[in-house]
């Protein structure tokens, strides 16, 4: 049997998911570094726990595995150490992260992946499922596309460990896709984006499409903005915010994303998709990622959602909406 390990189970995310996948009756088992938690909820999911650090040793403790699902951030402290020993032991290595440099990493990563028959697969969450399915679907709504620009809407309160990560995307600088390549464009205007409501101002930041649109569909020049509300950006000391929003909160805020896709002849086509939250949505597709994975979808090296499961993979997820500009 094909087994699945869920890593930083016991973390906000992490939680979500190993619940959704003991309601599927998938054969999993949750690990992470802090024993007592684990051993807790273990008993309470009734599944086998392992422990273990990110480090040099990680690929020992994979015996058995097939797949590694990482909700263990921010990334930067863990991605690298959990990749590595993922090809050392042959285990796909999936995550859910949005730091842009853990997508550049996998994909140095990915030739040594697939000379050991692994796939190395980040951003199965919301970020980048919607944003990757949705650059392929305004793609092919575009004659010869050259130029792609995403933008994310951010509502309601963020999560701890999010916030963290959200200081490793700041600290990558703002990059953007030039015919093909990343380069550093701190000069990048703001500018407006309409998810539904009316056109609001929108910042470059990087998130981790710069890396998969690109492998996804191919166009040379991409640019990156989100639109932040409230108090989605937290400052100060982040290790006295909440784990993350509650169930109301969640259902208070669904998630937006805006494609706008120009073609060669100066043809523009934009698209919106709407999710539910995006804490709500990111257990559900990552945990129907790594189900797709048990099941053989799975391409050696380097990946992305869209390229392993297809365009429509976003819209799999109930409650997804696509609405064409």
């Amino acid at each position: 049997m094909s087994t699945l390990l869920i890593y930083g189970a016991t973390g906000y995310t992490g939680r979500m998911a190993a619940q959704h996948a003991k309601a599927l009756g998938l054969d999993f088992e949750i690990a992470g570094r802090d024993r007592p938690s684990l051993a807790a909820f273990a008993e309470v999911l009734g599944v086998p726990f392992r422990v273990f650090a990110t480090d040099l040793q990680a690929s020992a403790s994979l015996s058995g595995i097939s797949v590694l699902l990482n909700f263990a951030g921010p990334f930067a402290q863990t991605a690298d150490a959990l990749m590595c020993a993922c090809i050392k032991a042959g285990v796909d290595y999936l995550d859910i992260t949005a730091e842009i440099n853990m997508y550049r990493l996998a994909e140095r990563l990915g030739a040594q992946a697939a000379e050991s028959g692994v796939m190395l697969l980040p951003g199965v969450g919301w970020d980048v499922v919607p944003t990757d399915s949705l650059a392929v679907h305004v793609a092919q709504r575009v004659d010869h596309p050259v130029a792609l620009q995403i933008a994310l809407q951010v509502p309601g309160s963020m999560s701890r460990g999010s916030a963290k990560s959200v200081s490793e995307i700041i600290g990558a600088g703002v990059l953007a896709r030039v015919q093909g390549e990343l380069i550093a464009t701190p000069d990048a205007a703001p500018r407006h984006f309409d998810f539904g409501e009316g056109p609001v101002l929108c910042v470059p930041l990087s998130f981790g499409d710069l890396v998969t649109a690109w492998h996804s569909t191919g166009i040379p020049n991409i640019a990156m903005f989100v639109h932040i509300a409230g108090d989605a950006f937290p400052q100060g000391d982040l290790s006295q915010l909440p784990d993350g929003p509650t169930a109301q909160e969640r259902d208070t805020h669904r998630a937006r994303a805006v494609v706008e896709v120009t073609g060669a002849q100066g043809t523009v086509a934009r698209s919106v998709i709407e999710t539910v939250n995006g804490y709500s949505y990111t257990p559900l597709a990552a945990i129907e990622a790594a189900r797709r994975v048990l099941a053989g979808e799975r391409q050696l090296g380097f990946a992305t959602p869209a390229r392993v499961f297809g365009g429509g993979f976003a819209q799999s997820i109930a409650g997804t909406t696509v609405t064409d500009l």
